[in-house]
């Protein structure tokens, strides 16, 4: 009763926390773009996010005479389901689903996040939405499999696939300082895993119009929607317990992931749309080397380690 209890109160904080990232992306993206942003709705336009959400769920909801209607439907729903899923390998001390297994539970839940953007690419029966739901698949296969070797390479280190070692391991020094590169490599890849500026190839205005959501409207777009903003809010926390040092207990901890939050907001206000070709030159002949050399280096160290012990 108490997990359930938790489970839904994890729930309604995420979705509220979502809520109030896409206002303060709105809010910074305006003061980078030398103007004021959402100000209009309530004090400073905090309401705001509130509004948007209201509006959208109670438009009317239109689907394509052609489309897949049942698979159209229900992918969002899973799209959202799956980003909250995700949420319960958080190191909690209440009682939740922090297991052992942990960072399988997190691959396994990211890989199936790419069937539902290409179920609902494919879905519609929109060339457009089919050709961005294709590119977003291709993207995110090509930074998983580099995503994946990272964490192992974390995994190796530290002997453990739960999340709750990292706290335990990071009492005295951050991780970010042993494993500088591979802490770049993996945001750059979360920044493309979430489908995010400079990697949003499922979204190019010019050739796709707005990409796999091309034809969703109201409710369906609102949690497609959701589910992103929800990945990224999880993404920020995984870095920031990975890298970061991380007591649940403490106040930084959540200063520390809403900076980090706020580092893929500054990214997208910065960069330019990085051209598709150079972004799967990057993922199999940058980034996939790159792990693999560290995870081999790591497994080397290992050893060294356990032969001094014998």
């Amino acid at each position: 009763m108490f997990s359930l209890i938790f489970m839904l109160l994890l729930i309604i904080c995420i979705l509220v926390g979502v809520a109030f990232l896409t206002l303060l992306e709105r809010k910074v993206l305006g003061y980078i773009q030398i103007r004021k942003g959402p100000n209009k709705v309530g004090f400073l336009g905090i309401p705001q996010p509130f509004c948007d959400a209201i509006k959208l769920f109670s438009k009317e909801q239109t689907y394509p005479l052609l489309s897949n209607y049942i698979m159209y439907y229900y992918s969002p729903i899973m799209s959202l389901f799956l980003s909250l899923l995700l949420w319960m390998i958080m190191p909690y001390f209440l009682m939740m689903f922090s297991f052992n297994l942990g960072m399988l539970f997190f691959l396994s839940c990211t890989s199936l996040g790419v069937y539902t953007v290409m179920i609902a690419g494919w879905s519609s029966n929109s060339s457009y939405s089919l050709l961005g739901g294709l590119r977003a698949v291709a993207q995110t296969i090509s930074y998983e499999v580099s995503l994946a070797l990272i964490l192992m390479s974390m995994m190796v280190m530290i002997e453990s696939f739960s999340l709750m070692e990292f706290m335990f391991y990071q009492k005295f020094i951050w991780m970010i300082f042993l494993f500088l590169p591979l802490g770049f490599v993996l945001f750059v890849s979360m920044l493309a895993e979430t489908n995010r500026t400079p990697f949003d190839f499922a979204e190019g205005e010019s050739e796709l119009v707005s990409g796999f959501n091309v034809e969703y409207s109201s409710g369906g777009f609102a949690l497609i929607f959701l589910s992103e903003y929800s990945s990224i809010l999880f993404m920020s926390m995984l870095f920031s317990v990975m890298f970061l040092g991380s007591n649940l207990m403490s106040f930084i901890f959540f200063i520390k992931m809403v900076f980090m939050s706020f580092m893929f907001i500054w990214v997208r206000g910065t960069l330019p749309r990085y051209r598709y070709d150079k972004l799967m030159y990057l993922a199999w002949k940058s980034f996939l080397p790159m792990s693999l050399n560290y995870l081999f280096m790591y497994l080397g160290l290992k050893m060294l380690y356990f032969s001094l012990l014998i």
